[in-house]
């Protein structure tokens, strides 16, 4: 039973204006003057005194009185940032729990989550919350929730840190209380203050209605709950971050195996053998403003396998990182050219370019805030990869190479206006060497109206650049960031033909574009069952950047909405041409596109249900004219919360390809299966399964995880690659490629 409700009675909220046109003040957090019992139940002395945040429904009608009272409080004190929050419902019954998964992030339960922008750079937000199970959930946000393309998240979810909860329920609902060390907390001191970001969401699924702290419009789509520009701004005094170490050793044993050709490439044979190996990773906080990290002989053997794809087009496919190593505080190195590509990408670290491990002997890791600037500094460095040749002669395929990022940016004229700098560099023990730097500025010039400007040159051995043009990338854009009423944005592209970034990304190179689109959003009435929708044209060329000549042109017209329900899609018609200067090669040795100009429609769809049902599915396709053919593709990727502990989640993937006039067609099947037992917040098995026709093979990966405490983690891995298609090779494939068992054990020890 909830005891404190009566305490609460009469004591006054923190308001907020309920329009951006207002500017908020902010809050002064209360330092605590007694000490919290940390039970998950917020009803003790010290919680009697702390005013709650008022809070307004944010859908399914923005601006309306939520459907059920939220009690949040936060306070400090020398050690801890805490929050609690009574979370009540007149039905508990309606409450659910929908998973044990660590970082979950389905909409199939209740939540209750804080985000903290702790620079105030209205820029990066920190996430953490919880479930009425105690669930643990932390991530991370950058770039203002902008996502780099329509189709990837702006949340890192693998940010993990230090902190608790712990939950309760009762009769009238459920309660939490977050207790995350000041230690956790990168944040700048000024004159004895500490600014920061805060942002508050309760979701209810049993009602499709999420709940917020400050009231955020809907105006910039999907992504507007979670902008942190959007935060209310509150006020810490007399708080000092501690100055945290944390020692992480490892130690990993295993057993793996894999077959390779002889050396008269007449047969395979299978090498085997133990493995064990042993390494660290050590965060020293430097000050409160900066961390260092450390890590010696480092490890991904727990990290999840890619998803399997197929490429269709003229651009280079794209893996996110995964290994969190590289994932914390991503934002401070990140470099973006617009869609994925940009000039630091990590996964070139530690992975040749056919996903070869490459083991890293160890590097090192510094970043943070010095006075305005936000900094960060890279260096790894890793082994030579060697190969065994069709004679059995072991091949250096990649040098010993030494990766460095060096990277500054800071806040000019507005809060929302930032301009910096990055230097990157590879540089091979066999005297090869990749160097590129970069100039950014991103402005906020009046309103939603944004000026995005990147400037970068690359230098690399052997390459002789005639002009200044060939070895540069640049990019500018402007854009209007608001989803309701007119948005629109107009950029420019050029990529020259020497441009190569040695540690970043480039989906294609040597060319220029130029870009547009523009769009409308509403913001649905209350009687309606849309929650926003937007109809919207983009337009897109390319020419090659060597000779002027066209390379694709692209025109779009399309329609995007979001239901009431939670359900989301969009539909597109597009008109193409695409110009080819050499075979566009689909399948091997079997399907290909010849050189030559082509003109044709197609139309592009995506759905999703809402995922506040225990049964949720994404569904997109893509069909029409493909070059001189015809194409229809379809995914589909089902997830089901079968109870807390059992989530079952699939892919299907199927692409069909046809060029009646050269008598040529393709096929491909991508299917994968997802399966997630959790015992509890601290046990669960992982197993991920896939098939690809185009790759002739199946992947599977199964992780074991016990972890009873942050930083203390078992792993057992399992790793196999079977072939499918035996005969299509001779000699004759093995029936496994590779098989691996491995153990890994870290415990994290905090001085």
């Amino acid at each position: 039973m909830l005891t404190a409700v009566p305490a609460f009675t009469g004591i006054a909220l923190y308001c907020q204006p309920d329009s951006l046109k207002t500017p908020r003040q902010a809050i002064l957090i209360p330092r605590l003057n007694q000490p919290v019992l940390f039970d998950g139940i917020p009803d003790d002395e010290a919680w009697k005194s702390i005013q709650p945040f008022r809070m307004t429904m944010y859908s399914p009608v923005w601006g309306r009185e939520p459907s059920e009272d939220s009690d949040v409080r936060v306070a400090y004190d020398d050690k801890y940032l805490y929050v609690g929050a009574w979370l009540y419902c007149g039905d508990p019954s309606i409450i659910r729990s929908a998973s044990f998964k660590r970082d979950y992030t389905g909409a199939g339960g209740d939540w209750f989550m804080i985000f903290l922008d702790t620079y105030n750079d209205k820029e990066n937000f920190l996430i953490f919350g919880t479930t009425p199970d105690a669930l643990r959930f932390d991530a991370s946000i950058q770039k203002d929730a902008v996502p780099s393309t329509p189709d990837q998240m702006p949340m890192n979810v693998s940010w993990n840190t230090f902190w608790d909860v712990l939950t309760n329920r009762c009769d009238e609902g459920w309660s939490a209380e977050f207790r995350i060390p000041l230690s956790s907390l990168r944040f700048q001191e000024k004159n004895g203050e500490v600014k920061m970001g805060l942002t508050i969401q309760r979701w209810i699924p049993a009602k499709n209605e999420v709940i917020l702290f400050p009231a955020i419009p809907p105006n910039w789509g999907q992504i507007s709950p979670i902008k942190p520009s959007q935060a209310q701004e509150i006020v810490f005094r007399g708080i000092k971050a501690g100055k945290p170490v944390y020692i992480a050793p490892y130690i990993l044993g295993g057993y793996s195996g894999r077959y390779d050709l002889n050396t008269t490439e007449t047969d395979y044979y299978k090498r085997t053998g133990p493995v064990a190996e042993a390494g660290l990773d050590v965060k020293v906080g430097l000050s409160g403003n900066l961390v260092m990290d450390l890590t010696l002989n480092t490890d991904f053997a727990q990290v999840e396998a890619d998803d399997e794809q197929i490429n269709l087009s003229r651009y280079s496919l794209f893996f996110p990182e995964k290994r969190l190593f590289f994932l914390e505080r991503a934002s401070t190195f990140d470099f973006g050219m617009g869609g994925s590509n940009n000039l630091f990408y990590s996964r070139r670290i530690g992975l040749s370019d056919d996903g070869d491990p490459v083991r890293i002997y160890g590097g090192a890791r510094i970043f943070g805030r010095l006075g305005k600037w936000d900094a960060g500094f890279l260096d790894m460095q890793t082994a030579p990869l060697w190969k065994k040749n069709s004679e059995g002669i072991r091949e250096q395929i990649l040098p010993s190479e030494n990766f460095g990022v060096l990277r500054f940016r800071r806040q000019v004229i507005n809060e929302n206006s930032y301009i910096g700098t990055i230097l990157t560099s590879r540089l091979g023990a066999d005297g090869t060497y990749n160097i590129a730097y970069g100039l950014d500025a991103i402005l906020r010039v009046t309103g939603e109206n944004y000026l995005d400007i990147k400037w970068s040159q690359t230098f690399e051995n052997d390459t002789v650049n005639t002009s200044f043009k060939d070895p540069l990338r640049f990019s500018a854009n402007w854009e209007n960031r608001s989803r309701k009423g007119l948005g629109y944005n107009i950029g420019y592209s050029y990529s020259g033909i020497h441009f190569n970034p040695g540690i970043g990304f480039e989906m294609i190179d040597n060319y220029s574009s130029i870009r547009g689109g523009i769009r409308y959003g509403w913001i649905s009435g209350e009687d309606s069952w849309l929650y926003s929708h937007s109809p919207e044209l983009r337009i897109n060329q390319r020419s090659f950047a060597d000779d002027g000549e066209l390379m694709s042109l692209s025109v779009m017209a399309g329609w995007s909405f979001q239901t009431k329900s939670q359900w989301s899609g969009d539909l597109y018609l597009g008109y193409n041409i695409e110009s080819l200067k050499e075979p566009l090669e689909l399948s091997e040795n079997e399907v290909y596109i010849a050189e030559g100009s082509y003109e044709f429609i197609n139309l592009r769809g995506n759905i999703i249900s809402s995922m506040s049902n225990p049964l949720f599915v994404m569904f997109t396709t893509e069909t029409g004219q493909f070059f001189d053919g015809s194409r229809f593709s379809a995914g589909i990727k089902p997830t089901w919360n079968l109870s807390k502990q059992f989530e079952l989640g699939g892919t299907y993937n199927f692409d069909y390809v046809s060029f009646k006039g050269r008598e040529q067609s393709m096929t491909n099947h991508i299917i994968g299966v997802k399966a997630l037992y959790m015992l509890n917040t601290r046990f669960s098995v992982n197993g991920y399964f896939q098939y690809n026709t185009a790759a002739n093979g199946i992947v599977s990966n199964l992780r074991l995880r016990y972890n009873p405490k942050e930083g203390n983690d078992l792993f057992i891995v399992i790793n196999e690659g079977r072939n499918t298609n035996l005969t299509r090779e001779v000699p004759n494939l093995p029936v496994y490629s590779s098989r691996a068992i491995m153990i890994k054990y870290t415990y994290t020890f905090n001085l």
